[in-house]
């Protein structure tokens, strides 16, 4: 397990397959790409994450963009896939396209997926996303019926918007056994009037959590971050990363669509060009070297954190 200056393990690689999505939701801060200048190959994607894979990372995550709109998402599973260092391969998607592909995806070695479902009522869905929500719908209960498992729901909590969604949304997911994640909008590539207007802080959804469950634990290696089990299913409550607890904890390093490790979803000025590297004919030790580099630059968004760490 490699760690980074700050003693924090770095098992977790997200890798960012396409910027280009069919939906356009009003909220997305797109792993905090900016302007990517091109789109990683098949080849590419997979020679960087055998690097990550080799440096004892075991968890991928394929993200976007939406990943489902790449032609070769299907042999982009299946080459990850058959590393045999994986322990978990996911994928975040808006789900929209995800029906048809469920039981291939899963055939070529996709583990689980988590579907953004901001909302369980048609005409917002359509107002966040410019979606039908239909599709997405149909995607998530595919995705069950093929057995990716656990399917879970990321509900993007927007204050006026969909806070009172919640007990409906829990209810939803148990019916469908797939896990409800509630998460805080970030202030990362969005407007700041947006920010404003829609962020909702989840400490009183926490203490409504915490009356209802059975029991609750606490994910060591995903930030800390509480799981509520109810009667219907369990409840995680993502805080955003801009707070100490999640820096402190944090075990993600990224690659962007374009080919640059990003220690940090909250910076862009520390990147890392590998794709660059690789396409000027690096070696296997140069390209090891460049991640590295990567690992030991990340560091706390947060001053309080890097003092905590230190310390």
């Amino acid at each position: 397990m490699i760690r980074d200056n700050y003693g924090r393990p770095v098992i977790n690689f997200r890798v960012a397959v396409t910027s280009r999505c069919n939906l356009k939701c009003r909220y997305c801060h797109r792993e905090g790409e900016v302007s990517p200048a091109s789109e990683m190959s098949l080849d590419e994607i997979l020679k960087i994450t055998s690097i990550a894979l080799h440096l004892g990372i075991s968890k991928v995550k394929l993200t976007g963009g939406e990943p489902l709109l790449r032609h070769d998402i299907l042999e982009i599973v299946k080459g990850i896939a058959d590393f045999e260092q994986v322990r978990d391969l996911s994928m975040v998607t808006n789900g929209t396209l995800l029906a048809p592909l469920a039981e291939a995806l899963m055939k070529e070695g996709l583990d689980r997926v988590n579907v953004n479902l901001p909302t369980l009522k048609p005409e917002t869905y359509r107002w966040l996303t410019g979606g039908s929500l239909t599709d997405t719908i149909g995607g998530i209960e595919a995705a069950v019926k093929v057995g990716l498992h656990p399917v879970k729901l990321n509900l993007l909590v927007l204050k006026g918007v969909n806070e009172e969604e919640i007990p409906s949304m829990i209810k939803f997911a148990g019916r469908n056994r797939a896990i409800l994640q509630i998460i805080e909008l970030e202030p990362v590539n969005i407007d700041h009037s947006f920010y404003s207007l829609y962020h909702q802080a989840l400490d009183s959804i926490e203490e409504d959590l915490l009356k209802q469950a059975i029991r609750t634990r606490i994910r060591r290696t995903m930030q800390n971050r509480k799981v509520y089990s109810l009667l219907e299913t369990d409840v995680e409550v993502i805080q955003p990363a801009e707070n100490t607890e999640f820096c402190r904890h944090c075990t993600r390093i990224r690659a962007s669509s374009d080919g640059k490790l990003k220690p940090c979803l909250m910076r862009n000025d520390n990147l890392f060009d590998i794709v660059a590297a690789l396409r000027n004919g690096a070696d296997d030790e140069t390209l090891t070297e460049v991640f590295i580099e990567a690992i030991k630059r990340r560091e706390p968004y947060f001053k309080e954190c890097v003092e905590l760490l230190t310390a």
